[in-house]
């Protein structure tokens, strides 16, 4: 059964394309539907991670971090930088795991800091946040690194049945993820770590464990989001990647109806939330409204949000 919040969701994402149907100037097309689409890959993708994150009552804030570390470490990969590589298909290859491993590897160290030692989730993550740009721009020297390398940025600007591949990349990790998250053991154990941690501890729930793993699925997911960035640029700029994407990717997670003090998540909302927000920005654009109106929008949509989810416990 479909909560209030998420039925509210839907019920505006559909109010925004009949408006947009009837009164924005060629909405309906496929270029618009493709632009649309691939600005809210990212925000999607990173927004599964955060959705898990979020359903254990935690939050992370090094998402941008870590897609700055991910964008800036691939490019030395597969243009035979940092080491060798035999030939260009395997430094693509070599080019696109090993910085998701990375992320994932310093979303473990968020969730050490949070599992083990018990430092507050915002805390914790506040951590890479602020250092993870850091290590970024130290390691490329603040450089712009420009490349072209159309094997790579396939998995950006490459289509597959005349949808970029990037959109099956989202597709594919919400349709897992809320899998996972509804029907697996771990996807269960991570809703009740998020509702009641003491009670999932005294279930004989791996608490500890449970934590960690969802800040490796943020990390990897940040990741994937990073590598997707540079390949639709041409370029990394540390200094610029995933800037300023987390509070873009909370709200999504808010506005699609998962519950920000955990216990119940949704990763079909968080699509539907970052497609609301997209549409939102794109309707005020293609209106002639400011962008800088879409910010106050957006807080408007957290703060209804917020009250839906109360409304819905009570």
């Amino acid at each position: 059964m479909l909560s209030r919040g998420h039925v509210g969701t839907l019920a505006a994402l559909i109010a925004l394309l009949i408006f947009n149907f009837l009164f924005t100037p060629h909405f309906a097309t496929m270029q618009t539907l493709s632009v649309n689409l691939t600005q809210v890959c990212v925000i999607v993708i990173v927004g599964v991670g955060m959705t898990m994150v979020i359903a254990t009552g935690g939050i992370d804030l090094s998402v941008g971090a870590l897609m700055a570390i991910a964008g800036a470490f691939a490019p030395q990969i597969f243009q035979g930088l940092l080491f060798p590589v035999p030939n260009l298909y395997v430094g693509i290859a070599l080019g696109i795991i090993l910085p998701v491993i990375l992320a994932g590897c310093f979303g473990l160290f968020n969730g050490w800091l949070v599992a083990n030692f018990r430092v507050q989730p915002i805390i914790a993550t506040l951590i890479l946040f602020i250092a993870g740009r850091g290590i970024a721009q130290v390691w490329t020297n603040g450089d712009l690194q420009v490349f072209k390398v159309p094997e790579f940025q396939q998995i950006a600007i490459g289509r597959v049945f005349g949808v970029p591949f990037q959109v099956w990349i989202m597709l594919a990790l919400v349709l897992i993820s809320a899998w996972a998250l509804r029907r697996t053991v771990y996807g269960r154990q991570v809703l009740a770590v998020g509702g009641n941690e003491q009670a999932a501890w005294l279930a004989g729930i791996p608490v500890r464990r449970v934590k960690m793993l969802v800040y490796v699925i943020s990390g990897v997911c940040s990741g994937i989001a990073g590598l997707i960035v540079i390949a639709m640029n041409s370029a990394a700029d540390a200094n610029l990647i995933g800037m300023g994407i987390e509070l873009d990717v909370i709200a999504a997670v808010a506005v699609g109806g998962t519950l920000l003090t955990g216990g119940r998540a949704t990763i079909i909302g968080t699509l539907l939330g970052a497609l609301i927000i997209q549409l939102v920005r794109y309707t005020l654009l293609a209106n002639g409204v400011p962008d800088a109106a879409a910010l106050i929008v957006k807080a408007g949509l957290i703060v209804l949000a917020v009250w839906l989810q109360r409304q819905d416990r009570a």
